[in-house]
Formats: structure tokens, sequence, C-alpha cells
């Protein structure tokens, strides 16, 4: 005889063991495919994406913005008036000239 002779409540054990893994093994399937399950993945899956997209976003826009300003903030931080008067004066008469051009062709 064999040493792998089990007794009829060892299989009893056995069978009773299996039927608990396969029970726990079905409701982890039903709450997988579960419509509230599914749509809880699908709407985690999509905020994820936005987030991810958005912080994208933010990094890039950050970047540019930070380029732009650089020449007019020194390395403290505080603005360089040498460079910001030029271009606030520049972009006065760059108002005043589109907006004299304006009112001419309406007068013609």
């Amino acid at each position: 005889m064999s040493d792998d002779v089990r007794t009829p409540a060892q299989i009893e054990a056995d069978i009773a063991r299996r039927r608990q893994d396969l029970a726990e093994t079905l409701d982890e399937l039903a709450v997988r495919v579960h419509p509230a399950t599914i749509a809880a993945d699908t709407k985690a899956k999509a905020m994820s994406a936005v987030d991810r997209t958005a912080g994208r976003a933010y990094t890039r826009i950050n970047e540019v913005v930070g380029r732009a300003t650089a020449p007019f903030v020194g390395a403290d931080g505080a603005p360089r008036l040498e460079r910001i008067v030029p271009a606030a004066v520049a972009g006065v008469a760059l108002i005043a000239v589109v907006g004299g051009l304006s009112s001419w062709r309406r007068r013609r």
C-alpha cells in the first residue's frame, strides 16, 4: 500500500476547503463583473488620464511662462525695471498705433 492513502475525513475536509475556495472565487468574479464596479473602474481610469493630461499641461504652461518672464525678473526674484519699462512703452506705443490706424480707416 502507498503512503498517499487518505482517510474519508481528509477527503471530506479537502472537498470542503475546495468548495470554500470556489465560493470565494465566484464572489470575487461577481464583484468584478458587477456594473457598478465596472463603472467605477472606468471612471477611475478616465480621471487618472485627465489628471495626467492636466498635469502635463500645467507643467508645459509653467515652463512657457517661466521662459517668458525670465528676462524681466532677476535671479533674486526682483523685477528688472531696465527691461520692463521699455517693453511696457513699446506695448503702449503699439496699442496707440493700432488704435490710430483703426480710427484713421473709419474716417476715410
